[in-house]
């Protein structure tokens, strides 16, 4: 699993299409489950998954205990772990920056922001690799 996390309009995506040409691109929807996404990974090749911060959003929406919401991203992120393996492929994951802004005065801004925080620590500790972009600058942090 790779990971590139920055803000909006860092430069992630452009990133990742300019050193992955050929991956295939899933942008994940709000509610859909891990076998509707994870199966796409290209059997050698790279998955490239997008649409974190959305689907996140829409799972704290619809879930009230956290460690829940917790539960089903790393139910995600295993399904995708087991298809990389099976596929001998590798999955990056472009993940949201949240945490360099102003703290959100409503709860439910604050919550989304905590757990993409969450999910990113998740995330880069599954990862072989980690990068951050910023400007259109990109830097290895693992």
């Amino acid at each position: 699993m790779l990971c590139i996390i920055g803000g909006a309009c860092s430069g992630r995506r452009a990133l990742v299409a300019e050193r992955y040409p050929q991956a295939v691109w899933h942008r994940l929807e709000p509610g859909e489950p891990p076998a509707d996404w994870a199966g796409r990974a290209p059997s050698g090749g790279v998955l490239v998954v997008t649409g974190w911060a959305e689907w996140l959003k829409a799972l704290l929406a619809a879930t009230a205990d956290d460690e829940a919401v917790r539960s089903a991203w790393r139910a995600q992120l295993s399904a995708l772990d087991e298809r990389e393996r099976e596929a001998q492929g590798e999955a990056l994951l472009i993940l949201d920056e949240m945490g360099y802004g102003i703290v959100p005065m409503a709860a439910e801004a604050r919550r989304l922001r905590d757990l993409n925080g969450w999910l990113a620590q998740e995330v880069a500790s599954r990862s072989r690799a980690v990068w951050q972009v910023r400007h259109g600058l990109c830097k290895q942090l693992k």
